[in-house]
Parts: structure tokens; sequence; C-alpha cells
């Protein structure tokens, strides 16, 4: 067995396909392919499911994968304690539905490039369903999702809340319903609408909202970055969870502004989610930790900010849980 052949596993675990890792790795696919096969025979199991559209790592290489990080990780400390740079970093890997991307994953960021100073982060946009999948598979190291009442995370894959929220109407400040303390449905049907695409939650949110009488004129997007881009250039209003916008840049700019929905008190609520395993990486660990930390200052922002007023209040939580 050879480091480099755990090295190879690990770049198609994380980058999905054998094509990927190969191009990452900078190696040829078919002398990568031949690596793990070698691999695989000397351990006695199946690491890949070889399929016509890809390789991923099988379920027994997902048994096998934290000890393989361990002895990676192993390695790159001897290889720094020898005076080496490592010939190999791994990159965290992100998962996002573009969610309080502002508000709470910039910061923490921020937080761990602090910490730890040089380093790779991979933040990847994507469904709530393949971001659950990319963690179960180990393709993502973490993600961050929102969730309604009912809800249920799948079997293997841990919790934890960070904030609750609810919807709120986005639109430009100068939108004659930003006059408004609070928007009712029938208003905001009236208007020209900016909604996330099928998978994302916002998605059946909105649909709930309007009873399945969607307005007559809609834009469909991924995520909320996107969506208050559109917004911002007067395509019209999106329905974000508060902690996804009140925060951002555009917001603080005056460009947009948020109302609260009248008669909805719907929860919103986002999820910081991991697989289930004994050990976890240390830059890992600190990202989970700043996160939380920056959800308890983003609560804290909000009853100090002289604008929240108008805003419903958002509760962090801390303890950790399979459904929200």
């Amino acid at each position: 067995m050879r480091i480099e052949q755990l090295e190879y596993l690990a770049a198609v675990t994380e980058h999905g396909s054998l094509r990927r890792a190969s191009e990452a790795m900078h190696i040829s696919q078919p002398a990568l392919s031949e690596a793990l096969t070698k691999l695989e025979k000397e351990l006695g199991t199946t690491l890949l499911d070889r399929r016509r559209t890809g390789s991923r790592i099988s379920r027994q290489g997902l048994d096998l994968l934290q000890n393989m990080t361990d002895v990676l990780e192993a390695v790159d400390r001897l290889r720094t304690a020898a005076g080496q740079q490592s010939l190999r970093r791994r990159d965290l890997r992100i998962g996002t539905v573009n969610t309080a991307s502002s508000s709470l994953l910039a910061p923490a960021l921020r937080d761990l490039h602090a910490r730890h100073g040089s380093g790779g982060v991979e933040v990847v946009t994507g469904r709530q369903a393949d971001i659950q999948q990319g963690l179960a598979e180990g393709s993502l190291d973490l993600g961050l999702v929102n969730v309604l009442p009912g809800d249920e995370v799948p079997p293997g894959l841990v919790a934890d809340r960070l904030i609750e929220g609810r919807p709120v109407a986005c639109l430009r400040a100068d939108h004659p319903l930003a006059s408004r303390e609070r928007i009712a449905v029938d208003d905001l049907r009236a208007e020209a609408h900016v909604l996330m695409r099928p998978g994302f939650v916002m998605h059946r949110y909105a649909h709930r909202l309007f009873a399945g009488v969607l307005p007559e004129t809609t834009y469909a997007t991924d995520g909320a970055e996107m969506g208050k881009a559109m917004v911002a250039a007067g395509l019209g209003i999106a329905i974000l969870p508060d902690f996804s916008i009140v925060a951002d840049p555009l917001v603080r700019a005056g460009v947009l502004t948020t109302r609260p929905i009248h008669t909805d008190h719907t929860v919103v609520t986002l999820l910081m989610l991991r697989r289930r395993a004994e050990r976890t990486p240390e830059t890992l660990r600190d990202l989970q930790t700043a996160l939380a930390r920056q959800a308890r200052s983003y609560l804290a922002s909000l009853e100090l900010a002289p604008t929240a007023s108008d805003l419903t209040p958002v509760t962090p939580i801390s303890s950790r849980a399979r459904t929200p």
C-alpha cells in the first residue's frame, strides 16, 4: 500500500469522479484507476462503485474513509515536522443552498482562516438533496440547508440547528410595497416574483403560501444570492428566510429591504449537516464552532440594530437533533 493510493481515493471522493480526480492529481485516468484497483485487491474490498455515469466511493469505501483521512493527516503532520511542504492539502468542501452567506458563512470562513492560515475551502452551491447525497458519499464535508417543520434528516447525517427565522419578502427599497409594515399574500401575488427552482425549500414554501396559484410573472433561479441580484435589478420580489437577507451588503447599501408577510407564521430552520463519524478533522471541527459562534453574533446584531424592529426575531439553537 502506498500513500499515493490513499490520496487518489480521497481525490475521487472529493471531486466526485475518476476524470476530475485525475485532472486534479495530474495523473492519467487509466493510471489512477489501476492504482485504486490494486489498493482494492490489497485491502480485499471494493472501494469504488464503477458505473457508466462515473465512479463514486462505495459503501465499504465510506466505512474506511475516516481511517484513510486519519492516515493522510498524520502523513501531512509528519511532512510538516520534517520541514517539508505537504504534497497534498485536502480542501474543505462545503455544500450550501446559498443560505446565510453574508450573515454566517463568510464570517465563519474568515474566522477559520485567522485560526489556521493557509488552506483550501471550496463552497459548492446545490439543492438540498444534492448536498445530502454529497455528504453521504463523502464528497462534501459540511452542508448548510434550510428546512421547514416536518422535514427530516437522512440516516447517517447529524444536524446542528444554527438559527430559526421567518420567510420575508425581499424587495427593492424603492418598491411601492416597501412603504408597508407587512405585506399581504394577495398583494404579493399581484407582483412579479423571483422564485427558487424545485428542490429548494423556498420553492415548496412559495407554492404553499400562494396555495398553488402563483403570480403571473415569475423567474426561477438557484439559491438566494442570484435571487437577491435579480430583485436588485428590478425583476420582482423574492421570498427568502430573513437570515439569508438582512445582513446582505445590498441591504446595508439601501438597495434592498425586507418586509414580514401578513398572517404567516412559518418557521424556517438553518441546519448544519455533517456525516456521522467517530473523529472529525480539526479544521472541520473549528469551522463548525465558527458557524455556531457567528449564529450567536448574528442574533446579537439583530437585537442591537435599529432597523431590526420590522423583522421577526431569529432564535439561535445550539442543540443537535436529527430532525428540525
